[in-house]
C-alpha cells in the first residue's frame, strides 16, 4: 500500500487561511496533524521558534505585562488574566505565583515553544505557546491591549533559534494513564491516608502502593471518597454562583496545572459547554465529557482539604475544585456544606 506524503507546510496554511473561523486545534484535527507542527508550518511567516523551558519562557513572559494565561486540556479550558512574576525554577517542577496566575510547570513536558503572530478580527494577535512532545499545547500566553508590543519585539528577536524551519517531528500521543488499584492493599491505603498532613503527600503514597489517584478512589470508600453523579460539578460551579463561595479550581494537563482562587460568578450554558465568564477568570467545561465524580477528603495539618473530582471515560482529570484556603486552612466549612449536599452516583457499585 502506497503512503500518504505529509501534508507539506504549503498546505497547511492553505487549510488555515481557507477555515479561519476554525480553533487552531480543530484545524490540526481536520489536517491530522499536532497543533504544534500547525504553528510550526508558519515560522517565518508568523511564527518564531524560541527555547521550550520554563525557565526561558517565564523569563519572557514576566516582561510581557498584564497577559492572558490559557492551561487546556481535552475537555476543559482555563483562561487568567494578569502578570508572571515570582517564578519558581525547579528541575521537576516550576511555580509562578502571584494572586492572578498561579501555575505548576513540568520541565520535561515542554518541549517546543514559539512566539506567534497572527491576523484576527480585532487585529494582530500575539502569543506565546508552549506544547509537549506530542505536539499537544501545554500553555498559551495571549498578550492584551496593555501588554508591552516593546518587550515582544524585543524578545522575538532575542529569543528566536537558530532552527527555524517549518516542518516538526513529534512523539504519539500517550493515553491517559487507566485507573490503577491494588486492592489487596486497601487497608494499607486506608491507614495510611487518615494519617496524611499535606495533600502533596497523596500521589507518593498511591505510587507507593501501586496505584494511581483515579484508582485508589474507587476502592477506599468512605470517609474519604464518595462517588458523585455527573452532573454534580455543574450543580457545584452553580451554587458557588450563587451564594459567592470562593474555591480554588485547578485544571490542567501533563505539562502545566493553572489554579484560579476566588469566587465564580457569571455562568453561561452553551451546548455541551458550560462556561465560567468572569472578570479576569474564564473556564469552558464539556460537560459530556465527564464520566466519573468524587468528593475527596484528605487530612492535613491545616484541616481537612476537601475537593470535587471529575475524569473523563479514559480516567483522565478534567478539573477538580476546592475550598479556598485562608488564613492557612485548608478547611471551608462553607465549602464543605456544599460538597456535602451534591448529589451521590445513581448506581450503587463503582466501575470496574
Amino acid at each position: 500500500m502506497a503512503q500518504t506524503a505529509p501534508i507539506t507546510p504549503d498546505a497547511i496554511r492553505a487549510f488555515q487561511a481557507e477555515n479561519p473561523k476554525l480553533r487552531s486545534r480543530d484545524q490540526a484535527d481536520s489536517l491530522g496533524i499536532s497543533e504544534a507542527q500547525l504553528v510550526a508550518a508558519s515560522t517565518g511567516a508568523g511564527a518564531t521558534r524560541i527555547a521550550a523551558h520554563p525557565d526561558q519562557v517565564m523569563a519572557a513572559a514576566q516582561k510581557l505585562g498584564e497577559v492572558m494565561a490559557l492551561t487546556r486540556n481535552p475537555s476543559c479550558v482555563h483562561e487568567k488574566v494578569g502578570r508572571y512574576d515570582n517564578y519558581h525554577t525547579g528541575k521537576h517542577a516550576a511555580m509562578i505565583l502571584t494572586p492572578e496566575i498561579d501555575l505548576r510547570l513540568f520541565p520535561s513536558h515542554w518541549c517546543h515553544a514559539f512566539m506567534v503572530e497572527t491576523e484576527a478580527d480585532t487585529g494582530l494577535r500575539r502569543s506565546l505557546q508552549v506544547f509537549d512532545a506530542a505536539g499537544d499545547a501545554v500553555h498559551k500566553i495571549f498578550l492584551r491591549e496593555g501588554s508591552s508590543l516593546t518587550a515582544w519585539d524585543g524578545l522575538r528577536l532575542s529569543q528566536a533559534l537558530p532552527d527555524q524551519g517549518q516542518t516538526l517531528d513529534v512523539a504519539a500521543r500517550q493515553a491517559p494513564e487507566p485507573p490503577k488499584s491494588n486492592p489487596d492493599k486497601t487497608e494499607i491505603l486506608r491507614e495510611e491516608w487518615q494519617r496524611l498532613t499535606d495533600t502533596h503527600q497523596f500521589l507518593r503514597l498511591t505510587s507507593k502502593l501501586r496505584m494511581n489517584r483515579l484508582g485508589a478512589y474507587r476502592i477506599a470508600g468512605a470517609p474519604f471518597v464518595r462517588a458523585l453523579a455527573p452532573e454534580a460539578v455543574d450543580t457545584l460551579l452553580t451554587r458557588l454562583a450563587t451564594d459567592g463561595t470562593e474555591s480554588m479550581i485547578f485544571v490542567g494537563n501533563r505539562g502545566c496545572i493553572q489554579i484560579h482562587s476566588g469566587p465564580v460568578q457569571t455562568l453561561k450554558t452553551m451546548g455541551p459547554w458550560q462556561n465560567v465568564l468572569d472578570p479576569g477568570f474564564n473556564l469552558h467545561l464539556r460537560r459530556d465529557h465527564i464520566a466519573e465524580v468524587w468528593a475527596v477528603e484528605k487530612p492535613t495539618q491545616r484541616g481537612p482539604a476537601i475537593s470535587v473530582e471529575a475524569f473523563d471515560a479514559e480516567g483522565g482529570l478534567i478539573l477538580q475544585i476546592f475550598g479556598l484556603r485562608k488564613e492557612d486552612r485548608d478547611h471551608r466549612p462553607a465549602f464543605g456544606a456544599l460538597v456535602a449536599a451534591l448529589p451521590d452516583r445513581a448506581d450503587a457499585g463503582v466501575p470496574a
